[in-house]
């Protein structure tokens, strides 16, 4: 992968020849243009989701060369019991250099729409799980002194989205959590970061879209156009351009950043 300064045509290679990156959530949007993307520069990656057929089809979508190694493991991470098994099954006989913490988000819905359960359920899926899996993965890079750990977080843990009331709360647990983290590992050249995901277009967007629209009682079309005219750049983002960001935070080329929170948002995030 080059990014290219053109007017001083230098060009700066993301290599992660040699790199084993584990991608949370990467069968679909922005876990698996993660993914797809990590495997372009060289990395070995090893999937996580729930569904096996999915998983194979994106193995196949990884690019490869006479040394890859990509793989996959299925895990649902909303049974924690479950993931904690398959997870230190898998940890027992593997290392990794680059976690991804990504999973789904939890349901939609206010404040006054929730329950205690639903507070539980939504800790365990983004909290409990990324603490757990870190646990297990900072143990390799400890050793080897060298580590990255990305949060795909989200910019309502700066500016609420009052609709999403259970990931504004655990979102804003993770990175705060991250940010202890990264203090703590800093001396052994590993790096924690979040990154503040704007408006992407994913199928969750999709599906958030619908709900809305079917709330208003207008087109699905009309929601997307709102939403884009909310952002600066007018438009929303292509998982991809989530990638690149993610590619290099996992590089050399980031190694004296960490417990940042980074936006990607195309400007709309309107708070320092």
């Amino acid at each position: 992968m080059f990014l290219v300064l053109q007017e001083k045509n230098i060009k700066m290679r993301i290599d992660l020849d040699g790199k084993k990156a584990l991608v949370g959530g990467s069968t679909g949007g922005i876990g698996k243009a993660i993914a797809i993307e990590l495997s372009k520069c060289g990395a070995d990656v090893t999937l996580m989701a729930r569904n096996k057929e999915k998983l194979k089809k994106t193995i196949n979508e990884l690019s490869k060369n006479e040394n890859s190694n990509h793989n996959y493991i299925e895990v649902d991470f909303n049974n924690f019991n479950d993931l904690k098994i398959v997870t230190a099954d898998f940890f027992k006989k593997n290392t990794i250099d680059i976690l991804i913490n990504n999973t789904q988000g939890p349901a939609a819905g206010g404040s006054l729409e929730k329950n205690v359960t639903d507070y539980q359920n939504s800790f365990d899926l983004l909290f409990k799980t990324h603490v757990w899996i870190t646990s297990l993965a900072l143990k390799g890079m400890t050793l080897k002194k060298w580590g990255r750990i990305i949060n795909v977080a989200s910019i309502s843990v700066k500016e609420p989205l009052n609709y999403l009331v259970l990931s504004n709360s655990m979102r804003a647990a993770l990175v705060t959590w991250a940010k202890s983290l990264s203090i703590d590992v800093a001396k052994n050249s590993i790096t924690v970061n979040n990154i503040l995901t704007g408006y992407f277009d994913t199928d969750r967007i999709q599906k958030l879209n619908l709900e809305k629209a079917k709330e208003m009682k207008i087109k699905p079309g009309e929601v997307r156009k709102a939403m884009e005219n909310m952002v600066p750049m007018k438009r929303i983002g292509d998982p991809e351009e989530y990638a690149y960001l993610v590619c290099f935070l996992a590089s050399n080329f980031s190694s004296y950043i960490t417990g940042a929170n980074i936006p990607i948002d195309g400007g709309l995030i309107k708070s320092l």
